[in-house]
């Protein structure tokens, strides 16, 4: 009895420890699923996940997934329908070369009537017209390439080579005729500089006696303007005094002119008053 009794408390004793073992593993994996669960936007952070929180955000989740699944399965549904136009387009674009191919065998003489074409006349003189309008056209454009070569050329280059070599020939004949210049005409040279300096004097005397004479014409032609000036001051004085004057004259016109009209008028008045007295007399 004992015995069995020790026995079950050993029995009792492991499936304890396994018991313990199996909710150590249990506390660690609530551990690790807690942990997932506050890593989640859906939890705020610094508190603990709500269940419910956790099955709404599995829920969204969820159709979430579905809807990328929708949207999936659309864009499989365009990709196909994209293809099979793509198809299409290729083989329209082949019908179209195919047409363009024959269009061109079609338009394509043979070689019997390109062979009759040129030996018509007006054809020929057309062709052979054409011809040498392009060949002076590449002549032209041999010309136009010379000349830009020409311009930009470098000393390694043929032509700089040429325009080099021709500038030491033309430097070489400088130095020759400047040696003749100096052996045999620096003489006359000096000869011509004394008459030029000679002449430049005479001329720079002229100079100054022309100076003095301008100076002199400046001032007697600023005398005769300030003389100009003082005659046009006296002229428009006179021309006002002759103004008041005139309108002197003129006011004792008017005044003589009234008195003789006054005058007059009392000699009528006279005559008008002797009439009835030499009419009373004769009567």
């Amino acid at each position: 009895m004992i015995l069995s009794l020790r026995e079950s408390l050993q029995d009792c004793k492991h499936s304890l420890a396994s018991c313990q073992v199996e909710l150590e593993a249990a506390k660690s994996e609530i551990e690790k699923w807690h942990s997932a669960f506050q890593n989640i936007p859906a939890v705020p952070s610094g508190t603990d996940p709500d269940p419910i929180s956790v099955v709404s955000y599995l829920s969204n989740l969820k159709s979430s997934e579905e809807s990328l699944k929708e949207q999936l399965e659309k864009a499989k549904k365009r990709e196909a329908a994209f293809i099979v136009t793509f198809a299409k387009r290729e083989q329209e674009i082949a019908e179209l070369k195919s047409a363009v191919r024959d269009l061109k065998t079609q338009l394509r003489p043979p070689s019997m009537q390109t062979r009759r074409l040129l030996l018509d006349p007006a054809i020929h003189e057309e062709f052979t017209r054409l011809k040498n309008l392009v060949e002076e056209k590449e002549k032209k454009i041999k010309e136009l390439q010379d000349n830009v070569a020409a311009v930009n050329f470098t000393p390694s280059s043929k032509l700089g080579k040429m325009l080099m070599a021709k500038c030491r020939t033309l430097q070489e004949e400088n130095e020759e005729i400047g040696a003749m210049a100096s052996e045999g005409k620096i003489h006359e040279l000096g000869m011509k500089i004394a008459v030029l300096k000679s002449q430049n004097n005479e001329l720079r005397n002229q100079f100054d006696v022309l100076y003095k004479h301008m100076d002199g014409v400046t001032n007697d032609v600023e005398r005769s303007n300030e003389m100009v000036s003082i005659l046009q001051e006296e002229l428009e004085a006179k021309d006002l005094e002759l103004a008041r004057l005139k309108e002197m004259l003129s006011h004792k016109e008017a005044t003589h002119d009234e008195e003789i009209e006054e005058r007059d008028e009392a000699a009528n008045d006279m005559t008008t008053a002797s009439d009835p007295m030499q009419v009373k007399v004769e009567s």
